[in-house]
């Protein structure tokens, strides 16, 4: 891909190119900043956050901007140096030997090509020996491959890794050379506001009524101490989705009052088909703390009767 010339020369009007992404990024702005910042300064970049936080958009928004590859690779026990480097084609080896034509590049090489941005989602999933290996593209910009050579890397070639604070299962400590080499920006969920608006324009053209109720449960499985980590706001996207064929399905109306607190006289046939979304949509995405005396199902139902029985009852008048 071409790199246009406000990634060739850094950048030429940042602000500029701040607000062009902005106006398609829901919220954020203060991260974006940051993370337009970083980068733009040719800094490599940390975004410790749990999933659902708009992390890859908003990487996706500045590359689409700047012109320049997204590159996307997980970070897990099979992610070895020889993956994210690359590696000799073995048909053409057998009949040609080894060279630099018959290299085939790996995510690596090809985001330092291309100069793009390597994105490592689960940075800390990787095997240490491949993150020493991003260490050296990192301080050097340069990898060395045997009987290929030098790749150097294009200017704008950053890497920006993910990292999920609440998942510590299968996960290794990061070394103090890894965070000498990289920012850090810390990610946390949006607040109500935005995430309505997102699952609005995600889950068009589900209703107002359903977007309040799914945000509002949604957010909700993040603020119990049984819950060691909630569901984003994909969570809340597929329920307004789900919900809104159940309603269809079994020919249940749904109710049109748009406030974010649910009225007294919802219908129990709306809300039934409510509980029913949120346990096929909400149940995997929740994940419980080893404490906890409950199941997903219980938790998501007594969030369900907080939010539609509950909170109606406590403001009804009298």
């Amino acid at each position: 891909m071409t790199v246009n010339a406000s990634a060739r020369h850094g950048v030429d009007d940042l602000a500029a190119i701040r607000n062009r992404i902005a106006a398609q990024v829901v919220g954020r702005h203060r991260e974006l900043d940051l993370v337009l910042a970083a980068v733009a300064a040719g800094r490599d970049l940390i975004l410790e956050g749990p999933p659902g936080t708009s992390k890859s958009t908003l990487l996706r928004a500045i590359t689409a901007e700047w012109g320049i590859p997204l590159v996307l690779v997980e970070g897990n026990a099979d992610l070895t140096p020889s993956r994210l480097v690359g590696h000799h084609n073995p048909s053409r080896v057998l009949r040609e030997d080894y060279s630099a034509a018959n290299f085939v590049d790996g995510p690596l090489l090809e985001a330092m090509r291309g100069g793009g941005f390597l994105y490592v989602e689960e940075f800390n999933r990787a095997p240490e020996d491949t993150i020493d290996t991003l260490l050296t593209a990192m301080a050097e910009r340069v990898v060395t491959v045997p009987r290929v050579g030098a790749v150097t890397a294009h200017p704008t070639f950053r890497v920006v890794a993910s990292m999920n604070p609440y998942d510590n299962v299968g996960t290794t400590r990061l070394s103090t050379s890894v965070h000498d080499r990289m920012c850090r920006l810390v990610v946390d969920y949006q607040d109500a506001e935005a995430e309505s608006e997102i699952v609005s324009r995600r889950a068009a053209p589900v209703g107002a009524r359903v977007v309040a109720d799914a945000v509002t449960v949604t957010r909700a499985t993040r603020d119990r101490d049984d819950v060691r980590q909630g569901s984003s706001v994909r969570g809340a996207i597929d329920l307004a989705l789900v919900v809104t064929q159940l309603c269809a399905m079994r020919d249940v109306m749904i109710p049109t009052a748009p406030d974010v607190a649910p009225p007294c006289d919802l219908r129990t046939e709306y809300t039934t088909a409510f509980l029913d979304a949120m346990l096929v949509t909400l149940s995997g995405r929740i994940h419980l703390d080893d404490t906890a005396f409950t199941t997903a199902e219980g938790i998501l139902t007594e969030i369900w009767q907080d939010h539609f029985l509950l909170h109606p009852a406590a403001a009804e008048p009298g």
